[in-house]
């Protein structure tokens, strides 16, 4: 895997607006209302459950946590979700790793009182907004809430950044004679029936991403995302954009050679295509420079309460943060763990560095594109 200049520095200070979400089950269930009420559902902190010793004895013995859409592939969550498995006695039902922000948020607001319902929400930050606006998060402050910048958490606890990255474009250097570097050189002629995104950008909160980085490219802001249809409406009529969704098995399988996707997938992508022959380079585009977090927050009708709120301490303990670096992606608390000697220098050093500073939307201005685009995605590419 080789990666391509031009690129920029992202550190946890310049990614301050990013989101994710941990989401839950599916299903029918049995009611489950009681977990709402109980000590632990109504904790925001580990000290108010006695400290932390007390909030793992209470997370084993709910015994589980159910999440949403977290793929193994995706900043490293396979990792993740394992170490949580091992250190604790706590199974982990991740359903549909393949399924998109969207989902995890339905997932969360139509199945209170399941037992099968989300515990915690990876989401980025439009949807974590309308997660709150429908006041579906419990406040939670983990251990190293402190640390976390103000800019990168919520005053009232609800959620918080977690990871993130650039907007990239990944590309099969054996499938391409020239990789393309910059949204420009997508609308190449050279370049038909070979770009794709991750998912449908209506539902997918990285696809958004990619169509207000392709705005910014196109004479677009943070407060216009039309440029960003428009581009993708060209791209479409050139015929040079897939309609499929890009994944590992499309990209080994020569269906999407080009992929925009956050640099961090893109670059775990690299690692795990070159013992199968593929040469994924990856771009941070220099003229749609753009980056976000995802974030993390507690589902207020969790019906593992206990383990939602653990599963949160572990993400932000620095095993769990070194784990997100391991994957290419920046952790909210890097800065801080740099400066304490415990982030994994060797991870670290692995992270591409790039010059300049990136876009970064407030909460507001990416609800208002993912508005403009939810309207206009479909007369763009049909």
């Amino acid at each position: 895997m080789k990666a391509h200049r031009p690129r920029r520095v992202l550190t946890a200070a310049a990614l301050a607006g990013l989101t994710v979400v941990v989401a839950a089950g599916c299903g029918s269930a049995p009611d489950d209302a009681g977990a709402k009420d109980s000590k632990a559902a109504k904790a925001e902190s580990a000290a108010d459950l006695g400290g932390m010793d007390k909030l793992v004895e209470a997370a084993e013995k709910e015994g589980k946590l159910n999440v949403y859409a977290l793929a193994p592939d995706w900043a490293n969550y396979g990792e993740m979700i394992a170490a949580f498995e091992k250190k604790y006695a706590i199974e982990v039902n991740n359903e549909d790793p393949g399924g998109s922000s969207q989902g995890a948020l339905n997932a969360a607001a139509k199945r209170k009182g399941q037992s099968r319902a989300v515990d915690a929400l990876d989401l980025g930050t439009s949807y974590m907004q309308e997660a709150k606006k429908q006041d579906l998060l419990a406040p939670y402050k983990v251990q190293g809430w402190d640390d976390i910048p103000d800019a990168q958490k919520q005053p009232d606890a609800s959620f918080m950044n977690n990871y993130g990255g650039f907007i990239s474009i990944g590309c099969d250097a054996k499938a391409v004679k020239n990789c393309p570097e910059t949204f420009k050189d997508l609308l190449k002629p050279e370049y038909r029936n070979k770009v794709a995104l991750n998912g449908d950008p209506t539902e997918s909160g990285s696809a958004l991403a990619a169509v207000i980085a392709a705005s910014l490219a196109n004479g677009g802001s943070l407060d216009d995302a039309q440029p960003g249809l428009d581009f993708f409406q060209e791209l479409k009529k050139k015929g040079n954009f897939v309609p499929a969704k890009s994944t590992l098995a499309t990209i080994q399988q020569g269906e999407t050679p080009i992929s925009i996707d956050w640099d961090y997938l893109n670059l775990g992508y690299g690692v795990k295509l070159k013992p199968k022959g593929v040469d994924w380079q990856v771009a941070v585009p220099s003229d749609g420079l753009y980056s976000r977090y995802y974030n993390q927050g507690v589902n207020k009708y969790a019906p593992h309460p206990a383990a939602a709120r653990l599963w949160l301490e572990f993400i932000y303990s620095p095993e769990g943060q070194n784990i997100w670096l391991k994957g290419f992606s920046r952790p909210a608390l890097l800065d801080t763990m740099k400066k304490d000697g415990t982030a994994d220098k060797a991870a670290v050093a692995q992270i591409p560095e790039v010059d300049g500073v990136p876009e970064e939307p407030t909460a507001e201005q990416e609800a208002k594109a993912k508005e403009t685009v939810v309207q206009g995605w479909g007369k763009a590419v049909s």
